[in-house]
């Protein structure tokens, strides 16, 4: 093993960061944690490749185990050698299921070592750049003229960079997009006018500094580059954000209404250290909310831990919670679901209870914490904040909002069985003839147990079996009835035969649906006296309202 030496910008040595720093400097973007047994406050001295041949002295360091699957047993022996070893972490690649294994759980417990485990978005390669990177900058004291801009803030770092430095200031990613701009009143150029407009330099100009050689030479370069005026382009200077030898991005600085001052390249370089952990943390995308996040998702997923997640959000790891999962019935676009969120995040907090809301596919998630101590008056809380709940969503979204209630549970490290029970519940009021909007599963359990049937019955193809009379229907159908067979056997076994209720859902006269269903016997063979024939359609007409395959 060969652990990274962590120094500071200069080579200076910088005292080890903890766990937790290095974390939210990352952003957490790279990791997500599953499990520190002794706390986010463990120092971090490096980092190191897990490798079964050479297994040195680890203490201090994260463990990359690269290529052990985490649900084998030698992802176990290599946390329990860690952990005799010194290391503080050990980071597993997220494997078949994406689920730590208990014997895992247990034996880093045992250890004390964190589990970790590598986003799916991002690479082995990528993962130790950023590590390299973060461990550097964890260490590294902030300027103090830019320290009150908010980690991962880079329009705010390009304003406070730009008033030190007396000039228009862009911070740019490595393909030469804009990811930030300082505000000014000057007059600005053209070319940066059109940099801002488009969000990128502009291709002509990439093309003609790439030919040049200019970016080999600034990704090589540690020191800030002049750029003399040209024509109407005034004098630029610009240096790239480095750390732990990762290139994160570069920053420049055009004269705007004079001269640069003499101390400018000074500045910008002190403005380079500073926007190293901004762009880092920019990069993956994540914030303190984003952790709590993230550390929640893992937890509802059932490979995350309850005390991270206490951690993260002072919601007690012991203490009446639950789940809702809740649907809007919109289209589920990014912005529809960030409306969505951030109006249960809202509303919520009018209810006496601690939420964190989390978007999924289509809807939310909405943990609620630190409920009554009292399980009855506890569940109480969890309909009164439904209820009001899916009122708001569909006063917002539509009449098709829908919330499922999930049971409510003890601590927080039962909150998958609570997310399990509030998803059946969602899923059993979104089906079809169902009204009501808000429920628990227990208040729709013959739909769930109807869906599990289906569900069953599904694996096997939705098709109706050849010759059955649903499908003979089906063919009549598509070649003379426009669907109306269909349509009529369904609503008669809705209505258990009941030819004058079955008549008005129809919107047809009781001698006309008569009429029908004489023909529809006749075309499919279909014998209505017979329960396991009513059965049999039945189910084949729910399978094919479920696939969309009748109207």
């Amino acid at each position: 093993m060969a652990p990274d030496a962590m120094a500071g910008p200069g080579g200076d040595a910088v005292p080890g960061p903890t766990l937790d720093r290095l974390l939210s400097v990352m952003g957490a973007g790279a990791l997500e944690l599953c499990a520190a047994p002794r706390g986010l406050g463990v120092v971090v001295e490096g980092v190191t490749v897990l490798d079964p041949l050479d297994r040195g002295p680890a203490r201090g360091q994260v463990l990359l185990a690269v290529g052990v699957d985490p649900q084998s047993a030698a992802a176990v022996d290599a946390v329990r050698e860690a952990a005799g070893s010194g290391a503080v972490a050990v980071v597993f690649g997220q494997g078949g299921s994406g689920r730590l294994p208990e014997p895992l759980r247990a034996a880093a417990e045992d250890g004390g070592t964190a589990l970790l485990l590598r986003t799916a978005w991002c690479g082995w390669t990528e993962l130790v750049g950023a590590l390299r990177a973060g461990l550097v900058l964890s260490g590294v004291p902030a300027d103090p003229a830019v320290s009150a801009v908010p980690p991962g803030d880079l329009n705010g770092l390009a304003d406070a960079v730009a008033v030190l430095v007396g000039g228009a200031v862009t911070i740019e990613d490595l393909e030469s997009r804009v990811l930030a701009y300082s505000s000014t009143k000057e007059e600005v150029d053209e070319l940066r006018r059109l940099t801002i407009l488009g969000r990128r330099v502009p291709e002509w100009r990439v093309s003609a500094m790439r030919e040049a050689g200019f970016f080999r030479a600034l990704w090589g370069s540690g020191d800030v580059i002049h750029r003399p005026a040209h024509g109407d382009n005034p004098e630029r200077l610009v240096v790239a954000v480095r750390a732990g030898g990762e290139v994160l991005g570069s920053i420049w600085v055009a004269a705007a209404g004079g001269d640069l001052p003499p101390h400018a390249s000074d500045t910008l370089r002190s403005a380079a250290r500073v926007a190293a952990a901004h762009l880092l943390h920019h990069r993956s995308h994540r914030s303190h909310a984003r952790l709590a996040e993230d550390a929640a998702r893992a937890l509802l997923d059932g490979r995350g831990s309850a005390a991270v997640l206490t951690e993260r959000t002072g919601i007690p790891a012991r203490g009446h919670c639950a789940v809702l999962a809740v649907r809007t019935g919109a289209s589920g676009k990014a912005e529809e679901t960030g409306k969505l969120c951030a109006l249960l995040a809202v509303r919520c907090g009018a209810y006496d209870v601690t939420p964190l809301v989390l978007p999924v596919d289509r809807g939310a998630l909405v943990l609620l914490g630190a409920l009554h101590q009292d399980a009855r008056r506890a569940r109480e809380q969890v309909v009164r904040t439904g209820a009001a709940l899916v009122r708001q969503v569909a006063d917002t979204f539509g009449p098709d909002a829908r919330i499922g209630l999930g049971t409510v549970v003890e601590t927080l490290a039962d909150l998958p069985e609570s997310r399990r029970s509030a998803d059946l519940a969602l899923r059993a009021l979104l089906s079809p003839g169902e009204h009501r909007t808000v429920a628990f599963a227990s208040e729709v359990a013959e739909t769930i147990a109807l869906n599990q049937m289906l569900d069953t019955l599904t694996g096997a193809g939705t098709a109706p079996a050849p010759d059955t009379p649903v499908a003979r229907l089906l063919a009549y159908d598509a070649g003379h009835g426009g669907g109306t067979m269909v349509r009529t056997l369904r609503a008669y076994l809705d209505h258990f035969g009941h030819v004058p209720d079955t008549a008005r859902a129809l919107g047809v006269h009781a001698n006309s649906l008569r009429h029908r269903i004489g023909r529809l016997t006749e075309v499919s063979g279909l014998d209505l006296g017979s329960p396991d024939a009513r059965l049999l359609a039945q189910l084949q007409l729910r399978l094919l309202e479920r696939e969309g395959g009748q109207d």
